[in-house]
């Protein structure tokens, strides 16, 4: 919000700001989905061992979401964004160490089924009809975009960081790298995923049992999904914590309810810092997200929408204007012309994305009971 109000203000700052934090909001729901999910398929596997597949193993999403939820309700207690460093190494080791897992056993099943499933033109219309096709085709846009979106956080973590060098070179470097190596991850396991099941590929490659064993390896991959996205939701929620907190004291400076810290001594390390209010506010927003997540519990769709809603605006739209604004790039120039059509291209993608994302949530709740949804 401060970046555009510096280079574009107006109106537009109420409008990033709305989009921002209305994004970061969503990404927690996801992530407390995405984490249910994982936790479940480490005991569905176990359960499918022992039975030796006999027992379709049916479970209720809802107690793996409460557990989440306790666990964010701890951690978001850590005061403010820059001491979230730990944790953000810890989930970046997990993603690659589910990350490889899901490559290898991709790699070690198509070298089992001995040839490569899957057509160039994707899945077989009368698996699904057409209609669904094309929805589910604009649908993995909106996945596409959320895999990439972070964007959202991008300017706050350029904050934490210390200079010299500057901050901005080594965010350029730091974003370089992250985008190359997801990206040679993300098509490697899509490519290997789809080539292993073709039109029978799950939605999610480790949780959606296409794989059964090894059984162990499959639950090290997925506990550590868990633990990234217990990270990745702090990384990301910590900006919205931080924007509602400095707000409210800015409204209400004199109350001691809002500003005030209570020292709480902890031997060994340095004193905690306690703020009622932030307590408080972050309790009952994880309490709110984890009881979204269960009224809503469609992972891929829930998962298009957020990233149609935020890819946009976000990642292309206001980065291309300040772009503009900063460089005083003439109207109707040909810089002007090519960055206006590259952003008209990716909105006509988020509108795509999203329309399939909402098509794919309606036809979920057709099926749909609320609190009581089981895989």
């Amino acid at each position: 919000m401060e970046a555009v109000r510096a280079n574009l203000g107006g109106f537009e700052v109420k409008i990033c700001g709305w989009v921002q934090y209305l994004n970061l909001f969503g990404v927690a729901i996801g992530y407390t989905i995405a984490s249910s999910i994982s936790m479940m398929a480490i005991k569905r596997s176990n359960c499918f061992h022992a039975s030796r597949g006999k027992n379709p193993c049916h479970m209720n999403s809802n107690p793996y979401m409460i557990g989440f939820g306790i666990a964010e309700i701890i951690f978001s207690q850590i005061p403010d964004f820059d001491q979230l460093w730990w944790l953000s190494i810890v989930a970046a080791v997990m993603s690659f160490t589910y990350s490889t897992i899901g490559l290898g056993l991709g790699i070690a099943k198509v070298a089992e089924n001995g040839k490569i499933r899957g057509s160039l033109t994707g899945i077989s219309v009368g698996t699904v009809t057409q209609t669904q096709k094309i929805w589910r085709s604009f649908q993995a846009l909106g996945d596409m975009a959320f895999a990439y979106s972070y964007s959202l956080i991008l300017i706050e973590i350029q904050d934490t960081l210390k200079a010299p060098p500057s901050e901005s070179k080594t965010m350029s470097k730091a974003t370089l790298l992250s985008v190359g190596v997801t990206t040679l991850f993300y098509m490697l396991c899509g490519c290997m995923g789809y080539a292993a099941f073709g039109d029978l590929s799950p939605g999610n490659l480790l949780t959606g049992f296409g794989f059964y064993n090894p059984f162990w390896l499959l639950d090290i991959a997925n506990a550590a999904i868990v633990i990234h996205l217990v990270g990745a939701y702090q990384v990301y929620c910590q900006p919205l914590f931080a924007f509602i907190e400095k707000s409210a004291a800015k409204r209400f400076p004199d109350s001691e309810f809002i500003t005030k810290d209570i020292k709480i001594p902890i031997p060994g390390f340095r004193p905690y810092n306690l703020n009622l209010f932030r307590l408080v506010w972050r309790t009952i927003f994880v309490m709110l997200t984890t009881l979204i997540s269960m009224l809503l519990p469609f992972f891929n769709d829930i998962v298009g929408l957020l990233g149609a809603i935020g890819f946009w605006p976000l990642t292309v739209y206001f980065p291309v204007e300040m772009y503009i604004s900063q460089n005083k790039i003439a109207k109707w120039s040909t810089r002007w012309l090519c960055l206006q059509i590259l952003s008209i291209a990716c909105l006509s993608i988020t509108i795509a994305a999203a329309a399939g994302s909402i098509a794919g949530v309606i036809l979920d709740l057709k099926s749909y009971k609320p609190f009581s949804t089981a895989y």
